[in-house]
């Protein structure tokens, strides 16, 4: 796994292992000759560089187009929005926008060690998880005030690091379990929370369902990151962000389809163009609701992807939960949602349980650089 394996590199950090980029600072090598170790040092501190500043740009992406597609999302709903398949399938719509991407980072010739027919059926599996996810999501948006709804979502770090050590061998250590059980404490404070009822015009029963649906995303959501990093390690085998961009746009491209069809399945379809009309900013913030918040989970979603690809699926989830605070405030500036007691202390309690990883990421590159 990304986070705990630093200090796999080759000599004097020229090259990395082909699954995944290490989390570490690529230095010289304990082993390595004198002479050998100063030939390379300018060009593993540029690399150096490099990594860091592609993980920053990945790690804005997340943090600006999830805050701004939640909120867009919201907005969406309380505007006079009500189609759930529609909000599902606007998370995934905006992936043909990606290709110009690959115009500009176009995949190199593989030399064939790539099963194309394995990768188009992870795709696949990958894409209806995604749906499922969706959908699970577009509830709880609908169901759940924005500050609430993005404090639930805290809970997908505990839920990776599970999936991780199961599927992608993270080490479980003390600051990480503390992590797990604080955003747990957290979620579960804001299920009992009772001034929440009734404050977006639903029952007590669809808050519930709001907040279970959004539970059950949360973790399906993690599943998604341990899968894309299981395929990145063991079946893609590319350090290009050509595979980045593919792995987006395939998974995006069936998980629209899929809404699509219950979009059409479902009759939500007979209804939109009467929801434009009563959209209460107007048909044409209607339309721009719809393109933007198309756009923002697809800058989101590239920022995730690219993380796990340079890091780790754990390393995408913690910085997705770094946004964590931002949400909820726009949310009681914008939509006026209530930040009682409670919701502070849920939101304290989770802010505690990132900074526990944080901590732990640290001492890992710490125990890198000095190996």
């Amino acid at each position: 796994m990304a986070d705990n394996n630093g200090g796999n590199s080759n000599s004097g950090g020229a090259s990395t292992n082909t699954a995944e980029v290490q989390i570490q600072i690529p230095g010289s090598s304990k082993n390595d000759a004198p002479a050998a170790q100063e030939a390379p040092a300018g060009s593993s501190e540029a690399k150096n560089w490099k990594w860091w500043f592609v993980v920053a740009t990945d790690a804005f992406f997340l943090i600006v187009g999830q805050t701004s597609a939640t909120l867009l999302g919201r907005y969406y709903y309380t505007q006079g929005g009500s189609s759930k398949w529609l909000s599902a399938f606007l998370q995934t719509a905006g992936f043909p926008i990606l290709f110009f991407g690959l115009f500009f980072f176009p995949s190199k010739s593989s030399s064939g060690e790539t099963p194309i027919g394995k990768v188009a059926m992870i795709y696949v599996v990958l894409g209806l998880i995604m749906t499922a996810d969706d959908i699970m999501y577009s509830h709880g948006l609908m169901y759940l005030p924005v500050s609430t709804y993005s404090l639930i979502c805290a809970s997908q770090l505990a839920f990776n690091v599970i999936f991780s050590y199961v599927l992608n061998s993270q080490k479980l250590t003390g600051l990480i379990m503390n992590s797990v059980v604080l955003l747990t404490l957290s979620a579960m404070l804001l299920g009992v929370n009772h001034e929440s009822y009734g404050y977006t015009g639903v029952s007590r029963g669809k808050y519930l369902l709001g907040f279970l649906l959004t539970l059950g995303a949360s973790g399906t959501y993690s599943l998604i990151l341990s899968l894309m990093q299981l395929t990145f390690e063991n079946v893609v085998k590319k350090q290009t962000f050509s595979a980045v961009l593919n792995m987006q746009i395939y998974t995006a491209s069936v998980a629209t389809f899929a809404c699509l069809i219950g979009l059409f399945a479902s009759g939500e379809w007979k209804d939109l163009k009467g929801e434009m009309d009563r959209f209460q900013s107007g048909q044409f913030s209607y339309l721009m609701t719809l393109v933007w918040t198309s756009v923002s989970w697809q800058v989101a979603s590239i920022g995730m992807v690219g993380l796990i690809f340079e890091v780790s699926s754990l390393f995408s989830n913690v910085i997705s939960i770094f946004a964590l605070p931002i949400v909820p405030l726009f949310g009681v500036m914008v939509f006026h949602d209530k930040m009682n007691g409670v919701k502070v202390i849920a939101m304290l309690i989770s802010i505690w349980g990132f900074v526990s990883y944080v901590c732990q990421h640290y001492l890992d590159n710490k125990k890198a650089r000095s190996a």
